[in-house]
């Protein structure tokens, strides 16, 4: 019990107190682009669920790789709190609360969307590459699946999860998160599961260039306090 409390201490306690810390003092202010997200999601699940609501979220809010891109990209922001039809719905809503939440927190609101919207954009075009390699290909789809409808917050919680993670050092976590959605495609084998890949995939891309960030803003001060000359890329 002892080793797993000092696991779950290292893993979480950064994290865990940068939480704490900013709820207590801003409380629901600490948190007001997830809290609208949360109501986005609620109310279009409302109205897609009504016999005159349907094809007008359908229309502003859904995403199938059969369509043209243009279109897909402009309804892809809008596609992260559309809640998929086969799911239900407090999922959705529990997902954005949480990881979302805690994203704001840390990384504050503009960054969280940011991440969220290339988790969801990278498994959105994979979705559009997979169907043209082919159902034969290792990381191809079936052509059928160009009919799926493709919404809801899974790539982007799943892509902010593992950001914090790698930001906070729980690369346990961090392992866990990334194993699962294998695990996962390996059981499904479907365009969800190879969607969520794809939006590991960004999000590491995403972590490298942030990291590569850091070490030029630390070299370029290091030099500028030690007299020399800034590192050049």
């Amino acid at each position: 019990m002892n080793a797993l409390a000092r696991l779950a201490r290292a893993e979480w306690e950064l994290l865990y107190v940068t939480v704490r810390q900013d709820l207590a003092r801003r409380n629901r202010r600490a948190v007001p682009m997830t809290l609208t997200a949360v109501c986005l999601t609620s109310v279009l699940q409302f109205v897609q669920n009504q016999s005159w609501g349907f094809g007008f979220v359908q229309h502003i809010g859904s995403v199938r790789a059969e369509e043209p891109l243009s279109l897909a990209l402009l309804r892809t922001p809008l596609s992260l709190f559309v809640p998929a039809l086969d799911l239900p719905v407090w999922g959705a809503l529990l997902q954005i609360l949480f990881v979302f939440g805690i994203a704001e927190i840390c990384l504050g609101w503009w960054r969280t969307l940011g991440i969220a919207y290339a988790a969801t954009l990278a498994g959105t075009l994979y979705a559009r590459v997979g169907i043209q390699l082919g159902a034969h290909h290792a990381l191809g789809l079936p052509a059928t699946d160009a009919q799926v409808v493709d919404t809801g917050p899974s790539a982007a919680v799943i892509g902010l999860a593992l950001f914090l993670c790698w930001r906070y050092q729980a690369y346990v976590t961090g392992g866990v998160v990334v194993a699962a959605m294998v695990g996962e495609l390996l059981v499904k084998q479907n365009l969800a599961g190879k969607e969520h890949l794809a939006a590991i995939g960004a999000v590491l891309v995403l972590c490298g260039m942030s990291a590569l960030g850091r070490y030029w803003r630390w070299g370029t001060r290091v030099s500028c306090e030690s007299g020399l000359p800034p590192i050049q890329s």
